[in-house]
């Protein structure tokens, strides 16, 4: 018992002592922690971050490739496709025949008009110069009354026919003008029925088929251009000023890894949207295009920083 008793005497003694050295030793940790954020300047410093370095790799857009003539070809007018000259994948020249309606109808009607236009340029030779006759006669009458030959009656009457054929020569020169009118209307409508190329490229696709019966508006052909290649972009408005007419920037697509092709600025937007705060741009292919088609994806690379 005695024993156990001096135990915990020594126990209680060896606390005391070592309990001061305790607070000191939580002091200092207290310290040491508050001079990890020891105010600088009135305010509170945290430790650093560790930095990330800057990306020095650009800024890149991505788009499809374009090309500035490529429109869908309708149909100007009703009929029926009586002949198909070019398929999908012809390569064509512009004013080259693809398609043409049947146009018999309108042929028949055209040449009609063309005799009907005929007869009334003969009828109207016819009247003037019967008008010149009695014009001449009237310039005699005239004569013959000045020599005092014929009567006032006569001189009238030569006057009055004279006048009157004038206005059967206006008569048929009108009618020659709404027959000329319907000859041309005629011959443009015959003209709708030969669907041609508007410019050179590519037939891209066929709508139609031979004896089809299409209406006015349907569409018949799909028409592209092969180049130049473009590409559109958007960028935010900080590259004003480093994005200029004429800069030469490169251009890549996942469909060839590794290959790049050189592009120069053709277009850039007067104006910034105010809504997202980018303006629009417009590259094209330097050189030429090898294996790039219009349509594919490409990457745009922009080696500027604003």
């Amino acid at each position: 018992m005695q024993n156990q008793k001096r135990n915990g005497l020594t126990l209680i003694l060896l606390g005391a002592v070592l309990l001061p050295s305790l607070a000191c030793s939580g002091k200092n940790a207290e310290v040491a922690a508050a001079a990890n954020t020891a105010p600088l300047g009135g305010l509170a410093v945290a430790p650093a971050a560790a930095g990330v370095p800057a990306s020095d790799s650009g800024f890149t857009v991505s788009g499809p490739l374009i090309v500035e003539h490529q429109l869908d070809l309708l149909a100007q007018r009703d009929g029926v496709i009586a002949e198909l000259r070019a398929d999908a994948g012809a390569h064509v020249h512009a004013g080259d025949l693809l398609a043409q309606l049947d146009d018999r109808q309108l042929a028949a009607d055209l040449e009609a008009a063309r005799a009907k236009t005929r007869s009334i340029e003969a009828d109207l030779k016819a009247w003037q110069a019967e008008a010149k006759v009695l014009q001449s006669d009237y310039e005699r009458a005239q004569k013959m009354w000045a020599a005092h030959i014929n009567t006032e009656e006569q001189l009238e009457h030569a006057k009055f026919k004279a006048e009157s054929d004038q206005f059967d020569v206006q008569r048929v020169e009108q009618l020659l003008l709404n027959a000329q009118d319907t000859q041309r209307s005629l011959e443009l409508e015959l003209e709708k029925t030969r669907i041609c190329a508007p410019f050179s490229g590519v037939v891209a696709r066929r709508y139609v088929r031979q004896g089809q019966q299409v209406a006015k508006g349907d569409r018949l052909f799909w028409v592209t251009a092969e180049g130049p290649l473009r590409m559109r972009f958007t960028v935010p408005e900080k590259f004003i000023g480093t994005l200029t007419i004429g800069k030469q920037l490169t251009l890549s697509t996942a469909d060839f890894p590794g290959k790049e092709y050189k592009t120069r600025v053709v277009e850039l937007s007067p104006i910034v949207d105010p809504t997202s705060g980018t303006f629009d741009g417009t590259v094209e292919l330097v050189g030429p295009p090898g294996s790039l088609r219009p349509g594919m994806n490409t990457n745009l690379r922009l080696d500027i920083h604003p």
